[in-house]
């Protein structure tokens, strides 16, 4: 059997996270569930055996409190899977920024940078579920974090796209000390996807047609079991993009640009700490 970790997964209570859970628990993993939703976290623990914490992502206080309970909770944490997120419509959170780029990207963000210390001395790896709609994203740093006019797909392309830079620049800055980082594409899903998005986002996900494209949420959790529940340095590398459980080209010109993604880092790191 292999050596059993610890896995924290985000957004666990449905969808590619659940079926991660599942998967992973029944390789013989400590999986650790985080949800927002308490009846639906409740439940899949409750099916697994498994610890839970909540948070809702739209509030960083949320995230402070989900790291601390980590932290007093697991001496170790071996991975920590940033799979929370979703598509959404024009809101603004309480911290005063875009739903899609809080809860994609600046909440992660915050999350693996309160868990650090912690994840660097375990030699974690740390696994972003990104999207091959990165290949559309943009990045403008100067821009991140105002309330800018976009699009429901068009914001979710960008966080998407930030996910990639986020994991690149956690390899780059502490894969030599044991951390391991890496982003990938599920597939585009049959789950609740899309559902907190606008009305069209919403049609297009329940159209029949949509079934053609789509896979269900086991194969999808299986591509973060396959990162989560593999070996860096083995069955994948630090610093790469996934497709298929198998590397991929870079989906964006600007996800292979390694000064975009120090600056990415820089900035969100001021906007965690202001919001």
């Amino acid at each position: 059997m292999a050596e059993q970790r610890t896995i924290v997964i985000t957004g666990a209570s449905d969808g590619i996270g659940a079926a991660a859970a599942r998967q992973l628990t029944e390789r013989g993993d400590d999986v650790v569930l985080v949800g927002r939703s308490p009846d639906k976290t409740k439940r899949i623990a409750d099916e697994l055996g498994r610890p839970y914490h909540l948070a809702d992502f739209v509030e960083f206080d949320q995230v402070r409190a989900l790291a601390r309970e980590l932290l007093d909770a697991y001496p170790r944490i071996d991975v920590l899977a940033n799979n929370a997120g979703g598509i959404y419509g024009q809101q603004t959170t309480t911290d005063g920024f875009d739903y899609t780029l809080q809860i994609n990207h600046l909440s992660p963000f915050l999350l693996t940078s309160l868990l650090l210390e912690r994840l660097i001395a375990s030699k974690a790896a740390v696994i972003q579920t990104s999207s091959a709609m990165a290949k559309g994203g943009r990045i403008d740093v100067d821009e991140l974090g105002t309330l800018r006019k976009r699009s429901a797909t068009g914001a979710y392309s960008d966080t998407k796209l930030a996910n990639i830079l986020f994991s690149n620049e956690l390899h780059r800055r502490y894969h030599e000390q044991g951390l391991s980082a890496a982003a990938f594409h599920p597939g585009a899903v049959a789950s609740n996807f899309g559902s907190s998005g606008s009305a069209l986002v919403r049609l297009t996900y329940q159209l029949p047609v949509m079934k053609l494209f789509l896979v269900d949420a086991d194969k999808g959790g299986a591509r973060l079991s396959f990162l989560a529940g593999g070996t860096p340095g083995e069955t994948w590398q630090s610093g790469g993009y996934y497709e298929k459980s198998r590397p991929a080209g870079p989906v964006n010109r600007q996800a292979a640009d390694p000064e975009l993604a120090r600056a990415l880092w820089d900035r969100s790191e001021q906007l965690v700490s202001a919001g």
